[in-house]
């Protein structure tokens, strides 16, 4: 992981309404334009803490406090409408934990508290994330009538010893079966799947990959499984394919999603003409996004400053602060001195790079203040320019991370 340099927290974030005044005022940047707005909204909970997961989710022991929860994303929400008054959302993403948890009509009071405050785009990408083991046909219709229009379903393997070994609830009928599910009520979804997990040879990878690209799904995301820390996995790794054979999988993946049509867009991402996710896509260009709920992170431009948000992380935290009138834990300007790296840090992940003119527009900055390491990274062979477009390399790609840590002040 490359380390993140942010600005020390201010020691307490002001109330959203005073906040806004505050970051109208004159400042060190000088954004053109606001870039385009997405909301996250986070909810925390699951069935089982998967031993690989350092997201911030929580078992559900003995279930969670649903209209608890549902009411304190909504006063977060109404709290945070001076910081992006008047700005249209052009997508939205229910993420976790396992927001599928949710009931069906506490999902609809959700989607009617977002329609009721903020001016949605008429043609929004909304998204929900969703577990196999808690899809119900009846319920994915309700989500559907509630205006979710498309689902990104945890599958990671159709294999039932894997999905054994990285401790989903789920099996490999129950996979093959939530697909099914998401095919008959949506048009648009993406599924996960994970790749070098413990004792994979290539030829299950292989089966993996067959069983998902045989479901014609608009978007994969195919991520190598890594020991994160503070993660069970971290504490007691399992064995794992050896380097060879995990980019022996990674030449797999890229030969058999050409060869059925999906383009490589993102590090990670895969997806059938036109159908990129676009909520993904505006966080790869470093577009602004609020984020609502327990841990939820925010990055919002104003005319001279970019400003970070993050929610408190346990949930009881987040709604008792919700409740007193702010649940913002953790605020900070990005600086001048760390704004490149930011950006590059996002744009690099996706293999048709960026256009030159979209630094300025997102940063305020000119791009003359990376040109030296831009000047570097392409010496070395790492990044492509001209006048129409900045792209890491084939060699770039592979060396992503060493390419971006070129960018940090």
């Amino acid at each position: 992981m490359i380390p993140i340099k942010v600005a020390s927290p201010s020691p307490a974030p002001r109330s959203p309404a005073a906040g806004a005044l505050q970051y109208l005022q004159p400042g060190p940047l000088n954004l053109g334009a606001l870039p385009p707005l997405s909301l996250y909204i986070h909810f925390p909970w699951c069935v089982k803490k998967c031993p690989y997961c350092d997201f911030n989710s929580h078992e559900a022991r003995a279930g969670f406090p649903e209209d608890q929860y549902l009411a304190a994303l909504r006063l977060d929400l109404e709290q945070s409408l001076p910081l992006i008054w008047g700005r249209k959302i052009y997508t939205v993403f229910i993420g976790g934990g396992t927001p599928s948890l949710m009931s069906a009509k506490g999902l609809d009071q959700l989607m009617s508290d977002v329609r009721t405050l903020l001016p949605l785009d008429l043609a929004a990408e909304i998204t929900m994330e969703a577990n196999p083991g808690t899809f119900e046909a009846e319920k994915f219709k309700s989500f559907r009538a509630s205006g979710i229009n498309r689902l990104s379903i945890g599958i990671q393997s159709f294999n039932a010893n894997h999905l054994k070994a990285l401790g989903r609830i789920h099996d490999d009928q129950e996979a093959r079966r939530a697909v099914e599910i998401a095919q008959a009520n949506f048009d648009n979804f993406n599924l996960d799947l994970m790749y070098a997990l413990p004792s994979q040879t290539l030829a299950e990878a292989r089966r993996d990959l067959e069983t998902a690209l045989a479901f014609a799904p608009p978007h994969l995301s195919l991520y190598h499984l890594t020991m994160e820390p503070n993660t069970l996995f971290a504490k007691y790794p399992p064995s794992l394919p050896d380097d060879d054979a995990s980019a022996d999988m990674q030449d797999l993946i890229a030969s058999e999603t050409a060869a059925a049509g999906f383009e490589q867009y993102e590090v990670s991402a895969y997806a059938q003409p036109g159908r990129q996710a676009r909520h993904n896509r505006n966080y790869w260009e470093f577009g602004d996004y609020l984020g609502i709920g327990a841990g939820a992170h925010s990055k919002i431009s104003f005319p001279h400053r970019v400003l970070r948000q993050a929610r408190f992380k346990m949930p009881k935290a987040f709604m008792e602060a919700a409740r007193n009138g702010n649940p913002i834990q953790e605020e900070h300007e990005i600086g001048r001195a760390d704004m490149g790296f930011e950006f590059m840090l996002n744009t690099l992940r996706l293999s048709g790079g960026f256009e030159p003119n979209l630094f300025a527009e997102r940063t305020g900055m000119s791009i003359n203040a990376i040109d030296k390491s831009l000047n570097e990274a392409e010496a070395k062979g790492l990044l492509y320019r001209d006048h129409k477009v900045i792209r890491p390399t084939a060699l770039g790609r592979r060396f992503l991370n060493d390419l971006q840590e070129m960018f940090l002040a």
